[in-house]
């Protein structure tokens, strides 16, 4: 996949998303998703990086538990044939869910 395919992915999800955070003055309400790359771990031959793999972090907020964005977003990894790892937070302070997506994704640009 492109970095742009992955933007794309997200973008036909339907909700408003932002790389790794929205502006501070946005105020943006949930639901809402945030992703990013963290890290990389790059297949490395011929002394040089041979396949680019990135690590991809998708971020579900919202303020209630939310089995159907979820599964939007399940539906949509699975459709691109990503599999993925969930975990599920309650962020106490914000009063909202966190359930992130734990990827790796091949990259070609």
């Amino acid at each position: 996949m492109t970095y742009q395919e992955i933007a794309e992915l997200i973008d036909g999800i339907g909700l408003p998303n932002a790389y790794y955070q929205f502006a501070d003055q946005t105020g943006q309400e949930p639901p809402f998703i945030c992703f990013y790359y963290p890290e990389s771990d790059d297949f490395h031959a011929d002394n040089g990086n041979y396949q680019a793999i990135r690590r991809l972090i998708i971020e579900l907020y919202t303020d209630n538990k939310d089995f159907i964005n979820e599964g939007k977003i399940e539906a949509a990894l699975g459709a691109s044939g990503i599999p993925w790892h969930k975990e599920e937070t309650y962020i106490d302070e914000e009063k909202m869910y966190m359930v992130a997506y734990d990827t790796e994704v091949l990259i070609h640009e």
